[in-house]
């Protein structure tokens, strides 16, 4: 479990988080202002949407603007690189300089950390995967640093396929070992059988992190029921829309609580 303000994750039912992926800072404020605080549990702010991405110091003011509006709600900071799905591309000293400097300015709670960042895919042997890596050791002491200030969601994006059990659980355990604070991992399926991977491991994973949340997810309308389902399979916070996605497959946030609510209540009555 990790507390963040007074939100639990990892406990109870999946938290509800809500993207803003706005271009402009009145944009982005706007949307902050129609977030619905009885549905949603925290808030995602994707950084690399905003067209003053480049410029720390506006970020860091858009952030505590966020943050004053909020409230008791926490705030995710996420740069979602172009390589992870994400709007725009970044060197790595830039990327780790906008998020030591939103960890170290106060105005967020959590932040996301691309893990595997450096490589254009990860080698499946484990003996390739060592943390004497320069690319590992210059990732794994930017987590060190910002979890002295903020909570560290590790993450790593797949939209062209869903990989097989195996992988996902070296990811996830890698993950764990870079000392993150919560693992995740979203993946694209091409099959049925890629929904029940994801859910089938995700499960399994839970059982050998025993420390940690893990948040996971298929993505695009064959694996919406993932992001309904993370309290039967394990996944603790779940992504929903107002509006605009940032991932395909999010659901409209009311529809996904209203969903969430229902099989929550039909798993507690079958107890």
């Amino acid at each position: 479990m990790v507390q963040v303000k007074n939100l639990e994750i990892g406990s109870g039912m999946p938290k509800i988080c809500v993207p803003i992926v706005e271009e402009k800072q009145e944009q982005i404020l706007n949307q902050a202002k129609n977030i619905e605080k009885d549905v949603v549990d925290l808030v995602e702010w994707r950084a690399d949407f905003f067209d003053e991405a480049e410029d720390f110091g506006k970020v860091a003011q858009t952030a505590s603007l966020l943050q004053s509006m909020l409230g008791d709600l926490p705030l995710l900071f996420t740069f979602r690189t172009a390589k992870e799905g994400g709007r725009r591309e970044i060197s790595f000293e830039n990327y780790e300089g906008l998020l030591l400097h939103m960890a170290k300015s106060g105005c967020v709670d959590l932040i996301d950390v691309e893990v595997f960042r450096g490589y254009d895919k990860m080698k499946r042997k484990r003996k390739e995967w060592k943390t004497s890596d320069s690319c590992n050791q210059s990732v794994r002491q930017l987590i060190k640093e910002l979890s002295r200030d903020a909570a560290v969601i590790g993450s790593y994006h797949d939209f062209e396929q869903t990989p097989s059990r195996e992988e996902i659980l070296r990811r996830l355990f890698f993950m764990d070992k870079m000392k993150v604070d919560i693992p995740k991992i979203a993946v694209m399926p091409q099959e049925k059988e890629d929904v029940i991977c994801l859910m089938e491991t995700t499960l399994l994973a839970n059982r050998l992190i025993v420390d940690k949340p893990i948040i996971s997810m298929s993505m695009g309308g064959l694996g919406a029921v993932t992001r309904i389902a993370g309290e039967t399979f394990g996944s603790s916070v779940t992504f929903g829309c107002m509006g605009k996605e940032s991932a395909p497959g999010q659901i409209e946030v009311n529809k996904l609580y209203q969903a969430m609510q229902l099989l929550h209540l039909n798993e507690t009555y079958g107890e």
